[in-house]
């Protein structure tokens, strides 16, 4: 039988055609049985794109089977989540760079046991991976391995255990400012003559909890002086191409309206007044006129703010080696405020309401922060009422006996 050839005398193979119009093209059936086709206008084309096809057709009987790769596993689970942030798409890349590298990322899914999940991780950890690398490293597979659970590939997710029963949690902790930490720190800003120029910035970070990407979102638009609140729904966001976007809030939760104390009320009119003069607004996703601008005469951005603290960090310690302070950034202002808050008494809800959290424990587990003399001053308190022998509260203990 006589084999098809193209309009080039050249041998087609199965599933190969070459049509009227010229057009090359290819026809297959996907894993689910479905016919397909695949087009090029040449025929080393047509054929570059069915080998793709087959490794794709590969990977997914590979997958069914449990004989996928935990590498191909993971390979798989990120390319299903297209609608993520930058910052979530930096992490899975960072995860499957460190897969690549590991003997135990060619290992088939079907033959991952718990202890095998559990022995890599402490591998990794006397690799010198610190505890919050593991954590977003284990925060990729345990969903990954999920998915194939989920779909009846695997009988058991292998990393569905808890961090802290295999490795010791050493991360630094997250701290707030105490009172005399934060008037020592403001103070060298506000007079060094290098960094006083970012004191308006600290300033507002410091009395009002905002991530550092929602403050660089700010625009014109999202002050309201008359109101004193500042309005909080994006963030600003440049990738590390220099791409700018805009962003949701991180969490739904997160648009709020903030309102603005006196001193940040003074520090965001002088930021406004010493806001270079544009000639040409940047658009960023049809917002415009945000309120910190770069030497570039382009928007602020996170690491612009990290790096003014960092480098005045630097600055600090150097000068000031007999009065140390923990390493500050903008995130543990953020902390600093949401500590603050609560030692003065604001209720739970309206602390979550203003950090902008989707749950209030997150509120309450993680951004405050308890010691000896909060614990003391709410002792006193409560015991300065008294108590009957009921347990039911009196008036005063000087009114007792």
């Amino acid at each position: 039988m006589e084999r098809r050839r193209d309009n080039k005398g050249r041998v087609l193979e199965t599933g190969e055609n070459q049509r009227k119009d010229g057009i090359y093209q290819f026809r297959y059936k996907d894993g689910f049985g479905k016919i397909q086709y695949a087009y090029a206008k040449d025929l080393n084309e047509l054929r570059k794109k069915e080998r793709e096809i087959q490794k794709e057709l590969d990977r997914g009987i590979q997958y069914h089977q449990g004989s996928a790769t935990v590498l191909e596993l993971v390979e798989r689970y990120v390319s299903c989540k297209t609608q993520v942030r930058y910052n979530t798409k930096v992490g899975y890349n960072y995860v499957l760079n460190i897969l690549k590298d590991e003997p135990f990322a060619q290992k088939r899914i079907r033959d991952i046991k718990t202890s095998d999940a559990q022995l890599w991780v402490n591998k990794l950890s006397k690799d010198g991976r610190g505890y919050s690398t593991m954590t977003t490293v284990r925060g990729v597979l345990r969903p990954a391995f999920q998915m194939a659970f989920n779909e009846d590939i695997i009988a058991k997710n292998p990393f569905d255990f808890k961090l802290t029963d295999v490795i010791v949690n050493d991360s630094e902790k997250r701290i707030a400012l105490t009172e005399a930490q934060k008037h020592t720190w403001m103070e060298f800003i506000r007079t060094d003559p290098t960094y006083r120029r970012y004191y308006d910035e600290f300033i507002v970070l410091l009395f009002t909890g905002m991530r550092v990407s929602e403050f660089c979102g700010l625009t014109f638009k999202d002050i309201d002086f008359n109101e004193k609140k500042i309005n909080v729904d994006h963030q600003l966001v440049r990738e590390r191409g220099g791409k700018y976007y805009v962003e949701v809030t991180k969490t739904s939760c997160g648009k709020r309206y903030i309102p603005m104390h006196d001193k940040v009320y003074e520090s965001l009119k002088r930021i406004i007044k010493n806001r270079p003069k544009l000639s040409n607004e940047m658009v960023v996703d049809g917002y415009t006129g945000f309120i910190l601008i770069d030497k570039n005469m382009k928007p602020k951005v996170a690491l612009h703010i990290e790096n003014e603290m960092r480098w005045a960090m630097h600055k600090y310690n150097l000068l000031h080696p007999e009065t140390p302070l923990p390493h500050i950034t903008p995130h543990v202002f953020r902390h600093t405020f949401c500590t603050d808050l609560y030692n003065r008494g604001m209720d739970a809800k309206s602390l979550q309401y203003v950090m902008g959290h989707s749950e209030v424990r997150t509120t309450m587990n993680i951004y405050t922060h308890g010691d000896f003399e909060r614990a003391q001053k709410a002792y006193d308190k409560v015991f300065q009422c008294g108590y009957d022998v009921q347990g039911e509260q009196s008036s005063v203990l000087q009114n007792i006996g």
